[in-house]
């Protein structure tokens, strides 16, 4: 899939023989030029053309030999913050130091001039750390954040902060970070994937108290350069507006477009790995997928013993994300990291992005500090060198986002031996029981009669010997159960809605398991 394939919901405007994302505007003759979105692109074109270089400098004494403490313990001054301009944005940088020593340069745009920030010592309050000299001007700075009151109309919120690689993170109101996006993703799941990241960063100075702000950046990897053209708004459910234009370095390369990082330890699907008092540790417990065809899929992630990749093929994407379903406190009982806030993130593709596939990657791990679950969106075919490649999307942070899988949704996944729940298999030890509770939708109106609702399930491999509905009347919805059996290390594909009235009345459930080897 290249740009010449491409069609976008986008303005035109010629930039190396391709279509850009933003229309040109037009400027008086006598106009300074304003600095915009072309520029980066521009720019991208231009760095994808030179060879790759990433030798950064590291940062000077004492920041080269932080630990992640010492690091943290260096606060940017709320007096300094920048575009503080009467109760809207205020911006704020990261130090360099730690994991983050690769130097940022973040400019400010105001009345179309775009200006670098300079890094200056008394910018920042270092805590603990003794610095007996001012730091020189090049130091830098690792990334930045924006403070918005979003919660409260007195109260600055930290909204956004791109902080390492091409990572970035963003909430809405009574939200917690948890998962993370990214600009690009290359290789992901392999062993030759590499980590794109944004060299410079400009950021528009907003109108006074506007919940809108316009950030453009540009990527740089050894395998692809971008711009990027991001605008926040800061809400309920905040949302990043991006279009970007990519220039490949080489062929043949996964892309991962849209890229979502999260992290699941455990939950009542997987208690592989336990940990303490808490029942469930996850920022994400699973992958919610729109596909052309108007199906809704819901994939529960979890942490497997070994790499797993699963691909939702389609023909043109309408949207996918890494949701938290769970916000009951009772599941985490963890009273200051609130796993029940984490945010949702879900991604819907403007304009048609073609044939690909949504790619889940699950990565085993052994506690709650490693992000181990990743979906992005890989065209069928891979952008290649000498074409700009150009998609846009729009990703919204949420909580319950109820407007997702209208229908009825998955509140529960669990699994247990058939035989140990009085199965007619109970005399064939492999057998395994899968129970799904679904709630939301029309399904209130039937838990008085389950009987006129069809359980429909289809499994590639094995096969389903038993299969039961009951109504739940704790979650105002009906629980399904399947018994599968499975042939001794084989792995199968279930997928499980419920239909009534000649219409599906549920997002498709979808859930691989390997039968256990017996060795």
């Amino acid at each position: 899939m290249t740009i010449m394939t491409r069609r976008l919901i986008l303005g035109a405007a010629l930039v190396a023989g391709a279509r850009s994302v933003l229309p040109a505007h037009a400027q008086p003759a006598d106009a300074a030029p304003r600095f915009g979105f072309d520029d980066v692109v521009r720019r991208a074109h231009d760095l994808a053309a030179a060879p790759f270089e990433d030798k950064p400098a590291p940062p000077p004494a004492p920041f080269d030999k932080l630990d992640f403490d010492s690091w943290r313990d260096i606060r940017f001054k709320k007096d300094q913050a920048l575009l503080n301009n009467g109760g809207g944005f205020r911006l704020e940088t990261f130090h360099r130091g730690f994991l983050f020593n690769r130097p940022v340069t973040v400019n400010t745009i105001r009345d179309g001039i775009a200006a670098p920030i300079p890094y200056a010592s008394t910018l920042f309050d270092y805590g603990r750390l003794k610095v007996d000299h001012p730091s020189p001007v090049n130091t830098g700075f690792a990334g930045f954040k924006l403070l918005f009151p979003v919660n409260d109309p007195h109260v600055q919120d930290e909204v956004i902060s791109f902080l390492g690689a091409s990572y970035f993170r963003f909430l809405g109101r009574d939200q917690r970070y948890g998962l993370s996006a990214r600009g690009l993703a290359v290789e992901a799941g392999t062993g030759a994937e590499s980590f794109p990241f944004f060299r410079e960063f400009w950021i528009e100075t907003p109108p006074a108290g506007d919940n809108k702000i316009r950030i453009y950046a540009l990527l740089d990897s050894e395998a692809a350069t971008g711009a990027y053209r991001i605008e926040l708004t800061a809400a309920q459910e905040s949302t990043l507006d991006v279009q970007a234009t990519l220039f490949p370095r080489r062929s043949g390369v996964k892309f991962g477009l849209a890229p979502l990082t999260s992290m699941f330890l455990n939950g009542e699907n997987d208690r592989r790995v336990l940990d303490g008092y808490r029942d469930e540790l996850h920022d994400s417990d699973g992958l919610l997928v729109h596909t052309d065809a108007g199906e809704w899929l819901w994939r529960p992630v979890s942490n497997p013993p070994y790499v797993r990749t699963s691909s939702f093929i389609d023909a043109n994407t309408r949207g996918f994300g890494l949701l938290q379903r769970d916000r009951a406190f009772q599941s985490y009982q963890d009273l200051e990291l609130a796993y029940e806030k984490r945010p949702s993130y879900f991604v819907e593709p403007v304009g048609d992005w073609g044939k690909g596939r949504v790619e889940l990657i699950e990565l085993p791990t052994g506690d709650e500090t490693n992000d181990n679950i990743v979906a992005s969106w890989t065209p069928a075919t891979p952008p290649e060198p000498g074409k700009a490649f150009l998609y846009a999307y729009r990703l919204t942070a949420g909580l319950d986002m109820p407007r997702l899988a209208p229908n009825g949704h998955v509140v529960n996944t669990f699994e247990a031996p058939a035989h140990a729940l009085g199965s007619a298999e109970s005399n064939n030890p492999a057998a395994r029981r899968f129970l799904v509770d679904f709630a939301g939708g029309d399904l209130a109106y039937y838990v008085a009669d389950p009987s006129q609702i069809e359980t429909v399930v289809s499994t590639t491999r094995g096969a389903v010997t038993r299969t039961t509905l009951q109504a739940n009347p704790y979650i105002n919805g009906l629980r399904a159960m399947i018994d599968v059996v499975l042939k001794p290390g084989e792995t199968t594909d279930l997928r499980l809605f419920l239909r009534g009235g000649g219409r599906a009345l549920t997002e498709t459930w979808t859930f691989p398991w390997t039968a256990p080897s017996g060795k």
